[in-house]
């Protein structure tokens, strides 16, 4: 296996348990990917725009996870705008079967592992 890949996931907070499967995944011993945890666990404060580009900018490329929780999350709006500045590869996943929200700009696909895997091969 190639050398493993650094993803940034951007998420809605609402939409933690999403971002906790993939943590779980992530811990599978043939997981392509590290999993780049930067979600924020207390208010904004001044110094998280900053640590958040940085992480960005040391990742391979940006998951999304698209619910309908995205369209009011000002977090994840800030995360994905900050990875298309850096130019970061994104691909968004859906969390949920029945949910079929679009986010302007993001490529979005039903989460399978085989859609993860492909998009982190690409990076």
């Amino acid at each position: 296996m190639a050398d493993k890949k650094v993803i940034f996931v951007a998420f809605s907070m609402d939409d933690v348990k999403s971002r906790d499967f993939l943590k779980a995944q992530s811990l599978n011993t043939k997981s392509p990917f590290e999993y780049v945890d930067m979600s924020v666990k207390e208010p904004y404060d001044t110094g998280w725009k900053e640590r958040v580009r940085t992480r960005i900018k040391r990742s391979d490329g940006v998951l999304v996870f698209v619910s309908k929780n995205s369209t009011t999350s000002t977090g994840q709006h800030w995360e994905i705008q900050c990875a298309k500045e850096e130019r970061k590869p994104i691909r968004g996943i859906w969390c949920y079967k029945d949910d079929r929200t679009n986010i302007e700009g993001v490529n979005t696909k039903v989460w399978t592992w085989d859609n993860i895997a492909a998009f982190v091969d690409s990076l």
